[in-house]
């Protein structure tokens, strides 16, 4: 459909709403009547859950569906393959890739996950180990993985491996989708300070993954995985939030309940916090509209960076205004994370806890500011000297 208009959007939500009642009709069932009228993503191509439109009718899609009674679609129930997967199918997947995974990916019948980190290539992700290597139609695959969310979930995960190591490191990778129910796929629990177990590492040993699960061509795996991780940033960073929602909201509603905390010292804070939390929402508001014109870009790094310091500056003051109740932990035993909701009602001990993370995961803020340096401000670049030679030949 070119050229789709807005009162075109209104008219096919009305003719879902009136073959699938959303009142009656299951929830998955319903979101899979949703992707085959074109109404999950707009911007993505027909018969992949879109309709070639404009990303900005995207909010028609959600508004009309709302007036119909439709339960709003979760994005906690399978946030990477949401957030990341998606538009890296949609971008460098096959015809086949995209009939295939983005259906049920989007129903949440099928999870996803991410295969980027390693224990020795973390910040530094092209310095990966990970080695796939070509045996007729499959490419059998060695390595290890680590900080993986959602791995003991995961159907699919994205995967980044190095399939030539005599090139320089940035060159000698290729990109995959692999299936997680494979042979010689392990995963093994990690444990958090806040007693969870959020993330994974993986073992892969022996893995035959099919030449037709590789996203674009051979080597061409550092620009797939920047589509990702410049999804993940924006995912982890942009995401929309009302005014006084977010960390900030537990703490603008204890200063309220609480007259005994209000010293003048924490009153300054506290309204600092509030400013940097608005700033930010407003700011993520413009990084939305500026998606709605295209693909992300670095300024997703800027929200991410802005996401993890406020986060961990305002568990930190609300831990401080709790007191005490602070002090008291919800709950050391170790538990998975499980998908479709969030860990609302939690104290603010785990919070401050689980903050600490937020300046890690989506990539590190140093490694972001020196995206923003570079890709932002075109600041001269940081002298390198492992860029041009052979990955082999580097020392690790």
């Amino acid at each position: 459909m070119a050229d789709v208009t807005a009162e075109q959007i209104r008219d096919r939500v009305r003719e879902l709403a009136a073959a699938h009642d959303p009142a009656t009709t299951d929830p998955v069932a319903f979101l899979g009547h949703r992707f085959d009228a074109g109404l999950a993503w707009v911007h993505f191509p027909e018969g992949c859950g879109g309709l070639g439109a404009s990303r900005a009718l995207q909010e028609v899609v959600e508004r009309e569906l709302a007036a119909a009674g439709a339960v709003p679609a979760n994005p906690f129930r399978n946030p990477i393959g949401l957030g990341m997967g998606a538009p890296t199918v949609a971008v460098h997947g096959t015809d086949e890739h995209r009939a295939r995974l983005l259906r049920p990916l989007w129903t949440g019948e099928e999870v996803w996950c991410q295969l980027f980190s390693e224990p020795g290539a973390g910040s530094d992700l092209a310095g990966l180990a990970t080695r796939a290597v070509r045996e007729g139609d499959d490419w059998v695959v060695n390595g290890q993985k680590v900080w993986t969310s959602f791995a003991h979930k995961a159907r699919w995960a994205m995967l980044l491996a190095r399939t030539d190591p005599d090139l320089p490191k940035h060159q000698g990778l290729t990109y995959f989708f692999l299936d997680m129910t494979l042979p010689g796929v392990e995963v093994r629990p990690l444990r958090q300070a806040t007693g969870q177990a959020e993330f994974n590492e993986v073992f892969l040993t022996d893995v035959r993954i099919p030449d037709s699960m590789r996203a674009d061509e051979v080597g061409k795996g550092w620009a797939v995985s920047n589509t990702t991780l410049m999804n993940e940033r924006v995912a982890i960073g942009g995401a929309a939030a009302p005014r006084e929602g977010g960390p900030v909201k537990p703490v603008a509603a204890l200063w309220r309940d609480r007259p005994e905390v209000r010293t003048p010292g924490l009153h300054d804070r506290v309204v600092g916090a509030w400013v940097e939390a608005e700033v930010a929402r407003l700011a993520n508001e413009r990084i939305r509209q500026q998606l709605a014109a295209g693909r992300p870009g670095p300024e997703g790094s800027a929200a991410k960076i802005a996401f993890a310091k406020i986060n961990q500056d305002t568990t930190r003051l609300w831990l401080e205004l709790a007191g005490e109740d602070g002090l008291a932990y919800d709950d050391w035993t170790m538990r998975r994370v499980d998908l479709g909701g969030s860990d609302g009602g939690r104290g603010p001990g785990y919070y401050y806890l689980r903050a600490k993370g937020n300046s890690i995961e989506g990539g590190t803020s140093e490694i972001l500011r020196g995206v923003i340096a570079d890709r932002v401000l075109e600041l001269p670049r940081e002298p390198r000297t492992d860029t041009k030679l052979p990955w082999k030949e580097i020392p690790r």
